[in-house]
């Protein structure tokens, strides 16, 4: 059911973009106003959770671990696994970012009768870090129409992403990467039960949102032909901040709505993880408990703790009417 309405939701961003660009001319509402008004969303959302994320208190260290800890010299600790100082949790974010290390080492769990069987689940790995590459540099590639001149290492960038030289204008290596990769993430939930069962439209509509990027660029580029010159002059008039609206077809203006809805929807959705995983406690903080005292944080007052008598003494009419036991010690001590 959330697949269902995530894609009537993405079929409904097309419906709307065709009839305000191609049947009622406003052009300078979907190419202007609303990737202007969607940048901003983006901007301030992302401030927002950060902040929000910042001011959350961590009063002792919830490292995530799966490795031996630093503690006699004799004992082999994992230096990864569980980091001991700074340097040694930059080093496991670096994996963790670039390698998605803790998704490598994930692993699958299923029931085969009455016994819970482990086993590998590397495609999971493969598809999403084909996917973030691909789609990371798609993102660099469109630097060329932001920017003037382009930069070298984005046209060397261009030159290799097109290496086969397949069709004309030819066809990016990544385009076919990420259409697998988003074709792979979204069979994966529909094909297991248990992971149908908990997805929500949430988990479809970005999915199928960048679906419609992707095909819509594609389109564009090979099918849809564009004035890429007037792409380039409106791309330019934002950066500027002196946009002119161009006269291109709608799916120009179907592939920025994408963008826009895109950006707008990230700081309030899971593709937001790309920046919480440097805010998490479970990642950023070095496993080094047993070497440092935790100190309570100087807010905190020790609470006034009650002893058995004086909470029986406060409570004892009450317990008498109950039939409770009264404890005469309390008593006799006085």
């Amino acid at each position: 059911m959330g697949a269902v309405f995530a894609l009537v939701t993405v079929l409904a961003f097309v419906i709307v973009v065709y009839v305000g660009v191609g049947v009622a001319g406003l052009k300078s509402l979907f190419g202007i106003v609303i990737p202007y008004a969607a940048f901003l969303v983006f901007l301030l959302g992302m401030v927002y959770r950060m902040i929000d994320w910042a001011k959350v208190p961590v009063p002792f260290r919830i490292v995530t671990t799966c490795g031996q800890q630093k503690s006699l010299r004799w004992i082999k600790r994992s230096r990864l696994e569980a980091p001991y100082n700074n340097f040694e949790v930059v080093l496991r974010m670096i994996l963790e970012v670039f390698a998605f290390r803790s998704l490598f080492r994930n692993l699958k769990a299923e029931l085969k009768g009455p016994n819970l069987i482990y086993g590998s689940y590397k495609w999971l790995w493969l598809g999403a870090i084909a996917f973030h590459y691909a789609f990371f540099t798609i993102l660099l590639r469109h630097l060329r129409f932001f920017t003037y001149p382009v930069p070298e290492p984005i046209q060397i960038l261009d030159q290799i992403d097109s290496f086969f030289h397949i069709g004309l204008p030819h066809l990016y290596m990544t385009d076919v990467v990420i259409l697998a990769a988003l074709t792979f993430l979204f069979l994966r939930r529909l094909a297991d039960p248990k992971l149908r069962y908990i997805s929500l439209a949430s988990d479809y509509l970005p999915l199928f949102m960048i679906y419609g990027l992707v095909i819509s660029g594609i389109l564009m580029r090979h099918f849809f032909k564009v004035d890429v010159t007037q792409v380039k002059e409106f791309t330019m008039g934002l950066v500027h901040l002196k946009p002119k609206a161009p006269n291109v077809g709608v799916i120009f203006y179907i592939h920025l709505f994408f963008i826009s809805a895109l950006m707008a929807y990230f700081p309030f959705s899971k593709l937001v993880h790309m920046v919480g995983v440097f805010f998490s406690p479970t990642r950023n903080l070095a496993n080094n408990s047993r070497a440092v005292r935790h100190e309570p944080a100087p807010w905190w007052k020790k609470p006034k703790f009650k002893t058995y008598c004086e909470w029986q003494e406060e409570f004892k009419e009450q317990l008498i009417e109950s039939g409770q036991p009264i404890d005469e010690d309390c008593y006799e001590k006085k």
